[in-house]
């Protein structure tokens, strides 16, 4: 039996009244109820903690992307390291060097160095190691290719020789990192698409810190690797904190659970940002957030997956289809900035490009009928397997909503361990991989410091990183980009050809780019990078930090912290 349809007026006046009832009731509670506002505290740990080592001090990390990256410079040393300055590196086993010609560099050394294990750092044991590195170099660039060799000037003086003009040479001198002779006879270089770290613990390099447990490699890790403090370290002003374990395959949950709730299991962890606000009330955490030039890279696989991807209008409707404004808002709680492409609006050269590029989004709105008609005739019924780390669910839940709306459905396999995205991925441009996939995502965090090539890179169709088919185009242009320096005037226009490339053929799924969101201890004081290095060295702790104190928390010291924000500047307030 049908309802009776009531008049329009009978449902306006039931719809005051409901309303008048509700507010009624809202206001009686209000008046009996004191509601005080939540009043968060400054953080003071960067005023009580300790500025040189503390016996006894540990600090637990967990890092879910590209943790030999994170740590390689804390345990290892190059020429140059990592900063968070403009141009992205300083001085580190050098103090000086100049450009003699367009292909030779020469380098000063630092006086009275020495390795972990005691023994001298010197022209010697530098021009050791680069012999080391042309029988076994990383491929993932250009540098096994134009590397000649390395010469020693005089005990503290050497001399890089290129083959050819490189552009991106100091990029790449910072992982050019230096061993002992032990290691070198025992293990090499690693000769893999991934950036060389030790494989395995010992007094092996010059970092701030020993690698004393388990091992972190691009492609083989331990659960958990254990720092300790380098006694030989030239900078006596670090380390600060003895002992440091790194967790590197834990659940993304379970570790932010551990940072807030569970005292002593972790006190640094990459979070998703839908947990910021329970990471501020809880009692053993603050929060920190932070600008990146980080990537988040969703493969395409256009070598074996699914057929229809290898359909340019495919993959441009998948794309036309994601709305990043409302991801960017939904997912990353607008802990992010809009990217048309795979590449962080922060890098030099995109940052030019990205304020005429824009997002597909941002051009036409994915969610007008017409246009969602339009793409519902080119992706309805398509469907697609996914693999991700689970600290990509929330983007997941995200873009499966979303392109449900056009008839795509994805079939979500998940790992908590980023070894098992890079096996399936770096076997699938030789169409070796045994795991079948159509889409794949990692976080591509920025490893080539403040230089764009760490999203290039996979649009370099030839190496194992790329699941793209050939395009000697966008090859091409690869290889104007190697030859030029980001300072360069051309440079900007390289970036440009590349990334319009890309979104044109729309060879990624392109989503926002992120910010860094850390839960931290409260007795912890650190300030990240905008890149792919966390400097362990530099994070010091307070007398009341779980390793040092005696007795209970104090309660006043689990209110809640104001909100962290560093390297904010007038493009990302």
């Amino acid at each position: 039996m049908r309802r009776p349809v009531r008049p329009s007026w009978q449902i306006a006046i039931a719809a005051i009244f409901v309303t008048h009832t509700w507010f009624a009731g809202v206001l009686a509670y209000a008046q009996s109820t004191v509601i005080q506002p939540l009043t968060l505290r400054v953080d003071d740990a960067p005023d009580r903690a300790h500025s040189e080592l503390i016996k006894g001090s540990h600090v637990k990390v967990f890092i879910p992307s590209l943790p030999y990256l994170y740590t390689s410079h804390s345990i290892n040393a190059a020429l140059i390291k990592p900063s968070d300055n403009e141009q992205g590196w300083e001085y580190d086993m050098s103090v000086s060097h100049r450009q003699i010609d367009e292909t030779t560099y020469e380098f000063k050394l630092r006086e009275g160095v020495r390795f972990q294990d005691g023994t001298p750092f010197n022209a010697d044991a530098v021009v050791m190691n680069m012999n080391a590195f042309k029988l076994a170099p990383v491929k993932y660039s250009k540098i096994d290719q134009v590397f000649d060799r390395a010469e020693k000037v005089d005990d503290l003086t050497v001399r890089f020789h290129l083959t050819e003009k490189y552009g991106c040479f100091m990029n790449d001198l910072i992982w050019m990192q230096f061993y002992t002779k032990v290691y070198l006879d025992k293990n090499g270089w690693n000769g893999k698409p991934t950036c060389p770290n030790l494989s395995e613990p010992g007094p092996y390099g010059l970092g701030p810190y020993i690698l004393m447990e388990g091992h972190i490699e691009g492609d083989s890790q331990t659960p958990v690797a254990i720092l300790k403090a380098n006694p030989y370290y030239w900078n006596k002003e670090y380390p600060k904190v003895e002992t440091i374990t790194v967790y590197t395959e834990l659940d993304s949950k379970q570790a932010k659970d551990a940072v807030l709730y569970r005292e002593g299991e972790v006190d640094i962890a990459l979070i998703p940002p839908e947990y910021k606000v329970e990471t501020i009330l809880a009692p053993y955490s603050k929060l920190l957030c932070s600008p990146s030039t980080d990537n988040i890279a969703i493969h395409f696989n256009l070598i074996n997956g699914n057929p229809r991807l290898q359909e340019r209008k495919v993959r441009r409707a998948l794309n036309q289809a994601l709305h990043q404004q409302h991801l960017l808002h939904f997912v990353f709680d607008g802990e992010g900035i809009l990217s048309p492409t795979m590449a962080s609006p922060y890098f030099p050269g995109v940052r030019e490009v990205a304020e005429s590029l824009r997002s597909y989004s941002e051009v036409e709105d994915p969610y007008s009928p017409t246009k969602r008609g339009e793409l519902k005739k080119v992706l309805h019924g398509l469907k697609l397997k996914v693999l991700t780390q689970d600290r990509f669910l929330a983007l997941w839940r995200g873009i499966e909503t979303q392109l449900k709306q056009v008839g795509v459905s994805l079939d979500i396999v998940v790992t908590p361990s980023e070894k098992e995205i890079f096996g399936p991925l770096l076997q699938t441009n030789a169409g070796e991989n045994d795991v079948s996939w159509d889409l794949l995502v990692w976080g591509n965090d920025d490893w080539f410091f403040n230089h764009p090539f760490t999203a290039f890179f996979v649009y370099r169709t030839h190496n194992v990183w790329s699941t793209i088919f050939p395009d000697p185009i966008m090859d091409g242009y690869i290889e104007e980009m190697f030859r030029a320096r980001i300072t360069d005037p051309e440079f900007v226009e390289i970036s440009r050809k590349i990334m319009r490339r890309a979104y044109d053929e729309a060879y990624m799924l392109f989503v926002p780019t992120p910010n860094k969101v850390y839960a931290i201890n409260k007795e912890v004081h650190f300030r990240p990078y905008k890149m792919a290095c966390i400097p362990l060295w530099k994070i010091e702790v307070t007398d009341q930090h779980w390793s040092l104190r005696t007795g209970p928390y104090p309660p006043e010291l689990t209110k809640p912290v104001q909100v962290l924000r560093t390297n904010y500047d007038e493009r990302n307030k």
